[in-house]
């Protein structure tokens, strides 16, 4: 969701920048997104096309920014061979948000309006960084 909320942002700003989504574990690869996740989505204007697939050492090479959703999967990003040299780069999402910071909650096991609320965090938090990206490349 975070990645699909990002995109939109900077297109209907007109930037471009390379983004991409993944998880820390190896489960759902291949697989869509949630079904409740493309809902919340569609419902507040955000196209979403993503396959799931695992976070590999190669990304953390490749990407300026690695957003972990919570502490767990930063300390597993953080346990890649070529984690210590990229550090910097590995950030928790709330980091950008407003609101304070914490764990963006998985809200997998709940309700649609989980979905709505981590959307609402999520699109808040890319806000920010938006705007910090902007201010950096003026």
């Amino acid at each position: 969701m975070a990645a699909a909320i990002f995109k939109h942002k900077i297109q209907k700003q007109g930037l471009s920048y390379l983004c991409d989504s993944c998880g820390t574990g190896d489960y759902h690869i291949g697989g869509p997104a949630d079904y409740r996740t493309l809902a919340v989505s569609q419902k507040n204007g955000v196209a979403m096309n993503h396959t799931a697939r695992q976070l590999c050492d190669a990304d953390l090479k490749e990407f300026d920014y690695i957003f972990a959703m919570d502490k767990s999967n930063q300390f597993n990003i953080l346990q890649l061979p070529s984690a210590q040299p990229n550090k910097n780069k590995v950030k928790l999402m709330r980091e950008y948000d407003p609101n304070g910071l914490g764990d963006v909650p998985d809200p997998y096991h709940g309700n649609i309006a989980d979905f709505q609320e981590v959307f609402e965090m999520l699109d808040r938090s890319i806000d920010q960084f938006v705007n910090e990206l902007q201010s950096k490349a003026h």
